[in-house]
């Protein structure tokens, strides 16, 4: 079997989370067929991204140096990723499942005229086949396939689904330059940071987060009284952020943030899979919710079916007498 191959996303010369997880992948591949694994960063220079950190994740670093690098647009990126496809002829190439993959995996697997799975939430190579596995039917239903025989295939990874393991690796860098001159029907204009409020979801070891069962914004107090006593910060899912009750900021999910607290506790909150998405590295998962079979009870380590509404205070009133 030939190389595995990652594309990895960098934003502002950080590298992206979802490509530590798409390398942790790699990683798991390379090992289990006895390949090498390659990693490839578009940047202006060795010195704009760690390629010696993303050595430790890669047999080999490819460092594709261009000009249009902090563009992040998927134009450039397809015309360096096509050529360096067509030269290694790697076996899978991974790409995180995110606004960037999204743009540039299915226009790089036209032009090479390859299979494409996308939005993975798993990946393996089983008795020289490639089998990718997807959720469907709003996370109701996992499916299996199996990818036709091919020279290559494009796989682009669910955000969230794959955890990120200890690197192991000490590869070699290589530098590669590239001209993009003649690739200018799109430009790049600058970045806009979305208005930070002094809470960041992302950093709390404690999420109380809240779904349609919070029912009104007057009622969002008493999930902040329970943070409040819990030390924690409130979250939410994608509706409370559409009925303008709380910023986009807050959200969790697959269109929000990814969460790993020690705790997240889901409040009224059903669990579709763009929700699951980011929380999934959550270390533990509490639901209280009515509806005994709500999805979020599918991922929760433990649950409450009953209303948060008798539950919630009941819990602030015991968080505080164990407080004394």
């Amino acid at each position: 079997m030939a190389d595995i191959l990652v594309v990895v996303e960098h934003r502002q010369k950080v590298v992206a989370d979802i490509s530590f997880q798409i390398l942790s992948k790699g990683q798991q591949l390379a090992d289990g067929t006895n390949t090498e694994l390659a990693a490839v960063i578009i940047c202006e220079n060795g010195t704009d991204i760690p390629a010696n950190e993303l050595s430790k994740w890669a047999d080999r670093v490819i460092v594709a140096k261009t000009s249009k690098s902090e563009e992040s647009l998927a134009e450039p990126a397809q015309f360096i990723l096509s050529s360096i496809i067509k030269q290694r002829k790697p076996k899978i190439v991974l790409l995180g499942h995110s606004s960037f993959g999204m743009d540039l995996a299915p226009a790089l697997a036209i032009e090479l005229g390859v299979p494409i799975a996308t939005d993975c939430i798993d990946v393996n190579v089983e008795s020289g086949e490639i089998r990718v596995k997807k959720s469907i039917y709003n996370g109701k239903v996992n499916a299996f396939y199996t990818v036709a025989p091919c020279e290559t295939v494009i796989v682009t990874g669910r955000v969230g689904e794959f955890t990120v393991q200890e690197p192991k690796k000490q590869g070699q860098i290589e530098e590669v330059d590239f001209s993009l001159e003649q690739i200018d029907y799109k430009q790049f204009e600058g970045y806009i940071e979305q208005e930070v409020t002094g809470v960041d979801i992302t950093q709390a070891d404690i999420v109380v987060s809240i779904g349609r069962g919070i029912k009104d914004r007057g009622n969002i107090g008493l999930a902040e009284q329970l943070a409040e006593e819990m030390g924690g910060v409130v979250a939410c899912s994608r509706p409370i952020v559409d009925y303008g009750w709380l910023p986009a900021e807050r959200q969790v999910g697959l269109s929000g943030k990814t969460v790993n607290p020690k705790l997240y506790l889901a409040l009224g909150i059903s669990g579709a899979f763009h929700h699951l998405v980011g929380l999934k590295s959550s270390k533990m998962v509490v639901a209280i919710n009515r509806d005994e079979r709500a999805p979020i009870f599918t991922v929760a380590d433990y649950g409450i079916v009953d209303d948060i509404f008798k539950v919630v205070p009941a819990l602030i009133q015991k968080i505080k007498e164990l407080k004394g």
